[in-house]
């Protein structure tokens, strides 16, 4: 499972919280996840932190330094550690800041780790669109601070591969590839965007690792996972590949159709966390979207982590006060039926 996650025991329920828990019943069902067990084991819980930025200007390195340390992040933990952090890089598009994840919130990534002891940051992408991923890179305004920075980059659509066991089981891939750098490092960390996505729905901290498996093994638009199936292949990443922490810049997201098509949409904010699924169902209510109707976040809940709101503990600002929802393309099969009911 992706760690740390802490366990819950099952509180005293009363006859009204059993009746409002069959309100939910459909959604746990179809998560694999018993009302039963719901009130007679203990059950995953996770803690995520929203971050108000107004825009790009921010300092963002102070603000991610807040997220880790409300996390119980401790420089204990990340010092000596090699850090790979991986952002979403799609299209290059410089003057777009709603396709990638911002150049600066990146810096302010690899300053925080830096900060807390980390022996050192790699940033890594394999873009799944483009051949070439320098292109990507110097167009997107990344190679500008990365090189400003001395902060080493990977392609990896062009680096050597290692297989390991699919433990995720949901797709008919009995292995995945991994570049070699993902065993030589000790946290691989999501940089995401806030989006939505023509075929998943949301495209947040977990779908983000799609651009982890190398291009020269899975093709493009990495096309062996779509072709397995881009909710299983979601859950079979995360679940073999374990990432350890997740930044999503929803500062300026994407709404519409999504993940290149779509809008800019200011939601102002950054989302971090241990857990992924916790962070992308926290996403998911901000965009006002209902993560239990997002497939691969419905059957990640309670195996991969929670994603019911009563399991995740807020840090910094509340997903309400922030929540802007974002622009659902009616005609769009994935966009259907997932707005969330307040």
């Amino acid at each position: 499972m992706i760690t740390p996650l802490t366990h819950t025991e099952p509180p005293t329920v009363s006859r009204r919280q059993f009746l409002q828990a069959c309100l939910v019943g459909g959604g746990l069902a179809a998560s694999g996840f018993s009302l039963l067990h719901w009130f007679s084991g203990p059950r995953l819980s996770a803690q995520t932190f929203i971050g108000q930025a107004e825009n790009y200007e921010a300092d963002f390195a102070i603000l991610i330094r807040q997220g880790l340390k409300e996390l119980g992040v401790t420089p204990s933990e990340i010092n000596g550690k090699r850090i790979l952090l991986k952002p979403n890089l799609v299209e290059p598009h410089k003057s777009f800041s709603h396709i990638n994840t911002h150049p600066l919130v990146v810096r302010g990534a690899v300053d925080a780790f830096l900060h807390l002891g980390a022996a050192s940051v790699v940033v890594a992408e394999g873009p799944g669109h483009r051949h070439d991923t320098l292109f990507v890179l110097e167009e997107s305004g990344l190679a500008d601070v990365l090189y400003e920075d001395r902060i080493p980059f990977q392609d990896l659509n062009s680096v050597e591969g290692v297989t390991r066991p699919n433990l995720g089981g949901h797709t008919k891939l009995t292995t995945l590839t991994f570049p070699l750098v993902v065993q030589e490092v000790d946290w691989v960390v999501s940089v995401a965007k806030m989006k939505t996505h023509h075929w998943a729905g949301a495209t947040l901290s977990m779908k983000n690792f799609f651009g982890v498996m190398p291009g020269n093994y899975y093709g493009w638009p990495k096309n062996v996972l779509h072709q397995a199936g881009i909710p299983q292949s979601i859950l079979d990443i995360n679940a073999t590949l374990k990432p350890h922490f997740a930044i999503v810049d929803a500062v300026i997201g994407m709404e519409g159709d999504g993940p290149i098509m779509g809008n800019p949409v200011q939601a102002g904010v950054l989302v971090m966390g241990r857990n992924l699924p916790s962070v992308d169902a926290t996403c998911c209510r901000i965009m006002g979207i209902d993560p239990h109707k997002i497939e691969y976040l419905r059957k990640a809940d309670q195996w991969l982590g929670p994603i019911h709101e009563s399991l995740i503990e807020q840090r910094g600002e509340s997903w309400r006060t922030v929540q802007h929802p974002f622009a659902l393309v009616p005609e769009i099969p994935a966009h259907q039926g997932i707005r969330l009911s307040l």
